[in-house]
Protein backbone atom coordinates (compact mmCIF):
# COMPACT_ATOMS: atom_id res chain seq x y z
CA UNK A 1 0.00 0.00 0.00
CA UNK A 2 2.70 1.88 0.97
CA UNK A 3 4.83 1.99 -2.84
CA UNK A 4 1.04 2.93 -4.17
CA UNK A 5 0.69 5.76 -2.95
CA UNK A 6 4.76 7.01 -3.19
CA UNK A 7 3.94 5.85 -7.09
CA UNK A 8 1.22 7.55 -7.16
CA UNK A 9 2.71 11.31 -6.29
CA UNK A 10 5.20 10.69 -8.73
CA UNK A 11 2.92 9.99 -11.36
CA UNK A 12 1.41 13.63 -10.00
CA UNK A 13 4.67 15.03 -9.86
CA UNK A 14 5.47 14.16 -13.30
CA UNK A 15 1.95 15.73 -14.66
CA UNK A 16 1.41 12.50 -16.07
CA UNK A 17 -0.58 13.57 -19.64
CA UNK A 18 -3.38 11.05 -18.77
CA UNK A 19 -4.17 12.24 -15.28
CA UNK A 20 -4.11 15.81 -16.89
CA UNK A 21 -6.24 14.80 -20.15
CA UNK A 22 -8.96 12.81 -17.37
CA UNK A 23 -8.80 15.77 -14.75
CA UNK A 24 -9.67 18.19 -18.02
CA UNK A 25 -12.51 16.72 -18.50
CA UNK A 26 -14.14 16.14 -15.16
CA UNK A 27 -13.62 19.84 -14.83
CA UNK A 28 -15.14 20.60 -18.33
CA UNK A 29 -17.93 18.68 -17.51
CA UNK A 30 -18.61 19.81 -13.78
CA UNK A 31 -18.22 23.40 -14.10
CA UNK A 32 -20.62 23.04 -17.38
CA UNK A 33 -23.28 21.81 -15.94
CA UNK A 34 -22.46 24.07 -12.53
CA UNK A 35 -22.87 26.79 -14.13
CA UNK A 36 -26.23 25.63 -16.31
CA UNK A 37 -27.72 24.30 -13.18
CA UNK A 38 -26.92 27.31 -10.88
CA UNK A 39 -28.66 29.57 -13.53
CA UNK A 40 -31.33 27.46 -13.84
CA UNK A 41 -31.97 26.25 -9.97
CA UNK A 42 -31.18 29.62 -8.29
CA UNK A 43 -34.41 31.42 -10.30
CA UNK A 44 -37.04 28.06 -9.64
CA UNK A 45 -35.50 27.91 -6.45
CA UNK A 46 -36.25 32.08 -5.74
CA UNK A 47 -39.69 31.67 -7.05
CA UNK A 48 -40.69 28.58 -5.46
CA UNK A 49 -39.69 30.47 -2.35
CA UNK A 50 -41.61 33.42 -2.78
CA UNK A 51 -44.46 32.32 -4.94
CA UNK A 52 -47.89 30.75 -3.46
CA UNK A 53 -49.94 28.83 -5.88
CA UNK A 54 -51.73 25.81 -5.68
CA UNK A 55 -49.66 22.32 -5.14
CA UNK A 56 -46.47 24.25 -3.76
CA UNK A 57 -46.18 21.89 -1.49
CA UNK A 58 -46.31 18.91 -3.87
CA UNK A 59 -43.76 20.71 -6.35
CA UNK A 60 -41.23 21.43 -2.84
CA UNK A 61 -42.09 17.94 -1.67
CA UNK A 62 -40.97 16.76 -5.19
CA UNK A 63 -37.93 18.48 -5.50
CA UNK A 64 -36.29 17.96 -2.23
CA UNK A 65 -37.07 14.00 -3.63
CA UNK A 66 -35.38 14.49 -6.71
CA UNK A 67 -32.35 15.68 -4.49
CA UNK A 68 -32.02 11.90 -3.13
CA UNK A 69 -32.48 9.94 -6.76
CA UNK A 70 -29.75 7.78 -7.77
CA UNK A 71 -27.64 9.36 -10.32
CA UNK A 72 -27.83 5.82 -12.09
CA UNK A 73 -31.32 6.63 -12.55
CA UNK A 74 -30.62 9.99 -14.05
CA UNK A 75 -28.20 8.28 -16.29
CA UNK A 76 -30.61 5.51 -18.13
CA UNK A 77 -33.05 8.30 -18.37
CA UNK A 78 -30.12 10.65 -20.43
CA UNK A 79 -28.99 7.45 -21.90
CA UNK A 80 -32.73 6.35 -23.33
CA UNK A 81 -32.95 10.46 -24.22
CA UNK A 82 -30.15 10.53 -26.01
CA UNK A 83 -29.82 6.77 -27.85
CA UNK A 84 -30.86 6.49 -31.53
CA UNK A 85 -33.87 4.92 -30.95
CA UNK A 86 -34.64 8.27 -28.64
CA UNK A 87 -36.50 11.15 -29.18
CA UNK A 88 -32.99 13.48 -29.51
CA UNK A 89 -30.97 10.45 -30.87
CA UNK A 90 -30.16 12.53 -33.88
CA UNK A 91 -27.82 14.94 -32.07
CA UNK A 92 -25.28 12.47 -31.27
CA UNK A 93 -24.58 12.93 -27.94
CA UNK A 94 -24.34 9.78 -26.20
CA UNK A 95 -21.28 8.61 -25.48
CA UNK A 96 -19.75 12.79 -25.91
CA UNK A 97 -19.03 15.48 -23.38
CA UNK A 98 -22.17 17.07 -24.21
CA UNK A 99 -23.95 14.33 -23.30
CA UNK A 100 -22.25 13.88 -19.93
CA UNK A 101 -23.29 17.03 -19.42
CA UNK A 102 -27.37 16.87 -19.71
CA UNK A 103 -26.58 13.94 -16.75
CA UNK A 104 -24.72 16.54 -14.25
CA UNK A 105 -27.06 19.02 -15.28
CA UNK A 106 -30.36 17.19 -14.17
CA UNK A 107 -28.56 16.33 -11.22
CA UNK A 108 -27.13 19.47 -9.87
CA UNK A 109 -30.01 21.80 -10.81
CA UNK A 110 -32.48 20.17 -8.63
CA UNK A 111 -30.03 20.13 -5.64
CA UNK A 112 -29.39 23.87 -6.28
CA UNK A 113 -32.85 24.50 -6.56
CA UNK A 114 -34.07 22.81 -3.36
CA UNK A 115 -31.29 24.78 -1.21
CA UNK A 116 -31.44 27.65 -2.51
CA UNK A 117 -35.49 27.61 -1.93
CA UNK A 118 -34.54 27.39 1.88
CA UNK A 119 -32.18 29.96 1.70
CA UNK A 120 -34.40 32.07 0.24
CA UNK A 121 -37.95 31.45 1.75
CA UNK A 122 -36.56 32.26 5.27
CA UNK A 123 -34.76 35.55 3.68
CA UNK A 124 -37.93 36.36 2.32
CA UNK A 125 -40.33 35.96 5.19
CA UNK A 126 -37.90 39.00 6.70
CA UNK A 127 -38.33 41.21 3.96
CA UNK A 128 -41.81 40.15 2.55
CA UNK A 129 -43.56 42.94 3.57
CA UNK A 130 -41.25 45.81 2.41
CA UNK A 131 -41.40 44.40 -0.83
CA UNK A 132 -45.17 44.36 -0.88
CA UNK A 133 -45.44 48.11 0.76
CA UNK A 134 -42.49 48.89 -2.22
CA UNK A 135 -44.68 47.05 -4.78
CA UNK A 136 -41.96 45.72 -6.25
CA UNK A 137 -42.20 43.89 -9.57
CA UNK A 138 -41.66 39.93 -9.46
CA UNK A 139 -38.31 39.89 -11.56
CA UNK A 140 -37.17 42.88 -10.03
CA UNK A 141 -38.07 41.61 -6.50
CA UNK A 142 -36.29 37.92 -7.02
CA UNK A 143 -32.89 39.70 -8.51
CA UNK A 144 -32.61 41.84 -5.27
CA UNK A 145 -33.73 38.39 -3.28
CA UNK A 146 -31.17 36.42 -5.13
CA UNK A 147 -28.83 39.44 -4.78
CA UNK A 148 -29.08 39.97 -1.04
CA UNK A 149 -28.32 36.10 -0.02
CA UNK A 150 -25.47 35.71 -2.57
CA UNK A 151 -23.28 35.15 0.44
CA UNK A 152 -25.26 32.31 1.62
CA UNK A 153 -26.32 30.64 -1.52
CA UNK A 154 -22.40 29.57 -2.02
CA UNK A 155 -23.14 27.13 -0.15
CA UNK A 156 -25.99 25.73 -2.50
CA UNK A 157 -23.57 26.25 -5.43
CA UNK A 158 -20.44 24.53 -3.56
CA UNK A 159 -22.65 21.71 -2.74
CA UNK A 160 -24.01 21.14 -6.68
CA UNK A 161 -19.85 21.20 -7.75
CA UNK A 162 -19.17 18.65 -5.01
CA UNK A 163 -22.01 16.50 -6.66
CA UNK A 164 -21.34 17.24 -9.78
CA UNK A 165 -17.44 16.24 -9.78
CA UNK A 166 -17.82 13.06 -7.70
CA UNK A 167 -20.86 11.52 -9.60
CA UNK A 168 -19.85 8.54 -11.18
CA UNK A 169 -23.25 6.36 -12.58
CA UNK A 170 -24.59 8.51 -14.69
CA UNK A 171 -21.61 9.74 -16.43
CA UNK A 172 -20.09 6.18 -16.76
CA UNK A 173 -23.66 5.52 -18.47
CA UNK A 174 -23.84 8.34 -20.75
CA UNK A 175 -20.51 8.49 -21.30
CA UNK A 176 -19.10 5.58 -21.78
CA UNK A 177 -15.99 6.02 -20.02
CA UNK A 178 -14.25 5.76 -23.43
CA UNK A 179 -10.41 6.99 -22.96
CA UNK A 180 -9.29 10.30 -24.03
CA UNK A 181 -12.90 11.12 -24.91
CA UNK A 182 -15.57 10.94 -21.94
CA UNK A 183 -13.33 9.33 -19.25
CA UNK A 184 -13.52 11.47 -15.83
CA UNK A 185 -11.90 11.57 -12.55
CA UNK A 186 -14.53 9.31 -10.85
CA UNK A 187 -15.17 6.81 -13.76
CA UNK A 188 -11.06 6.28 -14.05
CA UNK A 189 -11.01 5.54 -10.73
CA UNK A 190 -13.24 2.74 -10.92
CA UNK A 191 -11.75 1.56 -14.05
CA UNK A 192 -8.30 1.58 -12.86
CA UNK A 193 -8.55 0.13 -9.23
CA UNK A 194 -10.66 -2.99 -10.59
CA UNK A 195 -7.92 -3.56 -13.35
CA UNK A 196 -5.15 -2.86 -10.02
CA UNK A 197 -3.51 0.11 -10.95
CA UNK A 198 -3.77 1.40 -7.35
CA UNK A 199 -1.02 4.08 -8.02
CA UNK A 200 -2.83 6.02 -11.14
CA UNK A 201 -6.19 5.69 -8.98
CA UNK A 202 -5.04 7.09 -6.09
CA UNK A 203 -3.53 9.93 -7.90
CA UNK A 204 -6.72 10.98 -9.23
CA UNK A 205 -8.53 10.12 -5.77
CA UNK A 206 -5.99 12.73 -4.64
CA UNK A 207 -6.52 15.65 -7.49
CA UNK A 208 -10.32 15.11 -6.94
CA UNK A 209 -9.70 15.55 -3.02
CA UNK A 210 -7.98 18.39 -3.81
CA UNK A 211 -10.45 19.90 -5.97
CA UNK A 212 -13.07 19.80 -3.32
CA UNK A 213 -10.84 21.10 -0.50
CA UNK A 214 -9.72 24.17 -3.13
CA UNK A 215 -13.54 24.67 -3.22
CA UNK A 216 -14.27 24.87 0.44
CA UNK A 217 -11.21 26.93 1.20
CA UNK A 218 -12.93 29.68 -1.24
CA UNK A 219 -16.36 29.14 -0.40
CA UNK A 220 -15.20 29.89 2.85
CA UNK A 221 -12.83 33.06 2.18
CA UNK A 222 -15.96 34.15 0.26
CA UNK A 223 -18.22 33.94 3.22
CA UNK A 224 -15.43 35.44 5.87
CA UNK A 225 -14.85 38.63 3.50
CA UNK A 226 -18.82 39.00 3.52
CA UNK A 227 -19.13 38.76 7.45
CA UNK A 228 -16.21 41.28 7.99
CA UNK A 229 -17.51 44.07 4.94
CA UNK A 230 -21.52 43.48 5.64
CA UNK A 231 -21.66 42.24 9.17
Amino acid sequence: MYQAFVDAFTLLGQLDAAIVRIVLTSLQVSITALVLGTLIGLPLGAWLATEEFAGKKVAIVLLNSMMGVPTVIVGVLVYLVLSRSGPFGDWGWLFTVKGMIVAQFFITTPLIAALSRQILEDSWKIHRDTFLALRLPHLPRLKWLIWDCRFSLTIAILAGFARAISEVGAVMIVGGNIDRVTRTMTTAIALETSKGDLALALSLGIVLLGIVILANIFIFVVRQFAERRYG
